[in-house]
């Protein structure tokens, strides 16, 4: 959404609108919001605007100064001004491009949607060719693309959400028309394998259906027409029925993508529907209106439809209504017409005369070029030439403006707001073009949402990787080896219970909380995620939560690398979302290099309601669980908290650490990355485990007297025998 207070995750959702980001230039951002109560009082509504000259080309230099934007005709003070250059982050060959911030707004989105309907399964193939070299070879690394396909049967589904991992892009592209199995990531970051077998089936018309039958007498003739006339209206009824659908359920699809920050472009890869039906067909058209003229002469009224002659008022409605839901989105429909440079087809038809009159297939360019024109966008004549043609239109956006202006809070009816803005001083004399988001949504309450927007709100904000605090989130995630090529990553949560439950109602017994983790590498694939529902029952223990909180522990199972771990835990009914990351190394344990993992702080007194993942139904859980010294087994703290009474007691796990005496050296830092002196660290034992090149050690920790906060234990351990050292780090509450 590019407009929001945070309010969805407080239980009301503003729309209009994540992974890798690039830089933005100069910034005035609106200051940050937190605390439920502020949230509520002022949101933040953030306007993307491109500006091209004359010729196309995007307009760069722009200040706060050149802009002015109206809010429902009201002139709003801009209180951010944000300028993001993507042709500033273009990666050099070969290399990945820079981990850089920008904002949801400022993201490219592209939505690949194809259409199996209205489309031969020779138009698909070259549609999913070009769809697969453009993603692969012309978008930004930092533009984020979703796929999805649509039936008329089922309307639009999505198959990928908008993520910037290319490897499920392109295995999304080669899956569109083909029979899915269930879906195994329900926010849809990663595709399911499918089957080979198509489940796109396209009817083809048989060239001998209509022909001209010779050797009737007239009255058989005239009966025939009779038939064929009521055949005729039945099949333009269902097909104008058919529009209606393809209409309603586009429209529909529009208002989801509006939970997606920043502006989306669908690029619609489709043969087009046959837009006689909805604009009609003049009387001088001689290749359509021959024998209905004939009719018209002779009288025959009977025979002639006023929809064929005008068009229908009714899909005319329909296909309105869908473009503005389109335009309130912020969504650009650059239409790709998949049948490409094709002949006419004529096919004969019987007339009053016994004479044929023919009948021009319509190459549904015309609906193509309407669903562009009206959004904004624009029709591509052959998706096999899709590569010279969009380049023009992906440079019109390489320049964004990014505007925000603050406004008081607003009633939660979801009205659509309009949205203007203006070139000013000087620059309005100039001969430019201006695009941005026509409007915004005031905020809905949070149950009202649809099932696929609920999953675009978590998802968008998976990828954004935004840290969000609505739910308060500590994290630990520690790598153990587990083979040599693999390694189990153990995941813990602390989620604390006063956000989970802030705004949950107090007669619903169920606390339903989601959780979401991904492990994606340095090329923004995604590697391994986990995802669970958990129903708390607090009918009797509410307050106890609020108290604690619920601690989860889950897994990931990767190979060797870098990575970034990123979770999101939502409550159901409100809302709240939560949203934290942290860089996870793997190391290559297939080497003798030695490894320490972070400290385990173990919790002295259980503080949290426990949960442990859920294993796939029928199969057994055989992991043994890593967190054990001398046989015991203990609950590590993702967030410790630590007092000044006595030192605290935790331990580490290291691999290939040497034989003989470790040295243990501690460093505590605080908020800003500044030491702190004081405190102490020191090794008591290190235990036998009984398996070669595996350690675990106990150790203590004193921290001197400090003011309650957050700061970073940074541990080493070092052998002297080899003078290797390895480190690792936790951060820590220290409490008064």
């Amino acid at each position: 959404m590019a407009s929001r207070t945070r309010g969805w995750l407080a239980g009301l959702v503003v729309t209009g609108l994540g992974w890798g980001a690039f830089e933005a230039g100069a910034a005035e951002r609106a200051p940050t919001r937190r605390g439920f109560e502020e949230q509520t009082r002022v949101i933040a509504v953030e306007v993307p605007v491109n500006v091209v000259d004359k010729n196309g080309k995007p307009v760069r230099g722009l200040t706060t100064a050149d802009f002015e934007i109206y809010d429902e005709g009201k002139q709003r003070p801009i209180s951010g001004f944000e300028v993001v250059d993507l042709t500033l982050q273009q990666p050099a060959p070969g290399k990945a491009p820079a981990k850089l911030e920008l904002s949801p707004p400022s993201r490219r989105h592209f939505l690949l949607l194809f259409d199996l309907s209205y489309s031969s399964p020779a138009a698909l193939l070259r549609a999913r060719t070009a769809a697969r070299e453009l993603v692969l070879s012309r978008l930004h690394p930092t533009d984020l693309v979703a796929v999805a396909a649509f039936t008329l049967e089922a309307g639009p589904r999505l198959l990928l959400t908008f993520t910037p991992d290319r490897a499920q892009v392109a295995q999304a592209i080669d899956n569109v028309g083909l029979k899915r199995n269930s879906q195994l990531d329900p926010l849809r970051f990663l595709i399911a394998a499918q089957p080979s077998d198509s489940s796109a089936e396209v009817a083809s018309a048989d060239p001998n259906a209509l022909r001209v039958l010779d050797g009737l007498d007239a009255e058989a003739r005239e009966q025939l027409k009779v038939m064929a006339s009521l055949v005729d209206r039945t099949e333009k009824m269902d097909k104008r029925n058919q529009i209606v659908a393809f209409s309603r359920s586009l429209g529909d699809m529009a208002g989801h993508l509006a939970a997606v920050e920043g502006r989306k472009q669908i690029l619609f890869f489709s043969e087009g529907f046959d837009t006689r039906l909805l604009t009609g067909v003049p009387l001088e058209d001689t290749s359509q209106g021959e024998g209905r003229n004939l009719d018209i002469q002779a009288g025959n009224l009977w025979f002639v439809e006023t929809d064929d002659l005008f068009g229908s008022t009714r899909l005319q409605r329909e296909m309105a209504e869908m473009i503005s839901s389109f335009r309130k989105a912020d969504c650009v429909i650059q239409s790709v017409d998949i049948g490409g440079l094709r002949a006419d087809e004529r096919i004969t038809d019987v007339s009053a005369t016994g004479q044929g009159f023919h009948s021009r297939l319509n190459s549904g360019q015309d609906g193509l070029f309407y669903m562009a024109r009206e959004t904004g966008g624009e029709l591509f004549k052959d998706a096999t030439d899709l590569s010279k043609q969009l380049p023009e239109v992906l440079d019109r956006s390489a320049i964004t403006y990014l505007l925000t202006f603050q406004t008081d809070e607003l009633p939660t009816t979801g009205r659509f707001r309009k949205l203007r803005v203006k070139l000013a001083g000087a620059r309005a004399k100039d001969d430019l073009r201006l695009a941005y988001r026509q409007g915004y949504f005031e905020p809905r309450p949070y149950p009202t949402l649809a099932p696929l927007e609920k999953d675009l709100l978590a998802s968008d904000a998976i990828a954004s990787a935004t840290p969000l605090d609505d739910v308060e989130i500590s994290l630990l995630a520690a790598p153990f080896r587990s083979s040599p090529r693999h390694a189990y990553v153990a995941v813990i949560l602390e989620l604390a219970g006063t956000s989970l439950l802030a705004g949950h109602p107090k007669e619903s017994p169920k606390l339903p909380v989601e959780i979401y983790a991904y492990a994606s590498n340095a090329d923004n694939e995604v590697q391994g995620f986990f995802s669970q529902q958990i129903n708390l029952d607090v009918s009797k223990g509410r307050q106890k939560l609020e108290g604690s909180g619920l601690k989860y522990y889950g897994h990931l199972d990767l190979k060797p690398g870098s990575y970034q771990l990123r979770v999101l835990v939502r409550n159901a009914v409100t809302g709240r979302t939560g949203v934290t990351t942290t860089a996870l190394n793997v190391p290559p344990y297939e080497t003798t290099a030695p490894v320490v993992l972070p400290p385990f702080f173990p919790e002295e007194k259980p503080r949290f309601f426990m949960v442990r993942e859920r294993q796939p139904e029928g199969q057994l859980d055989s992991t043994v669980y890593p967190f054990t010294i001398n046989g015991e087994p203990y609950v590590p703290s993702a967030l410790p908290q630590v007092g000044h009474s006595g030192a605290a007691q935790f331990y580490l796990v290291g691999y290939n650490l040497g034989q003989g005496q470790l040295a243990l050296a501690g460093e505590l830092v605080d908020a800003q990355g500044g030491a702190v002196s004081g405190g102490e660290v020191k090794l008591v034992e290190r235990t036998a485990t009984g398996i070669a090149g595996y350690d675990k050690l106990l150790a203590t920790f004193q921290p001197p007297k400090l003011p309650t906060g957050l700061y970073t234990l940074k541990v080493a351990l070092t052998n002297p025998s080899t003078g290797e050292t390895r480190s690792s780090s936790i951060p820590i509450e220290i409490l008064n």
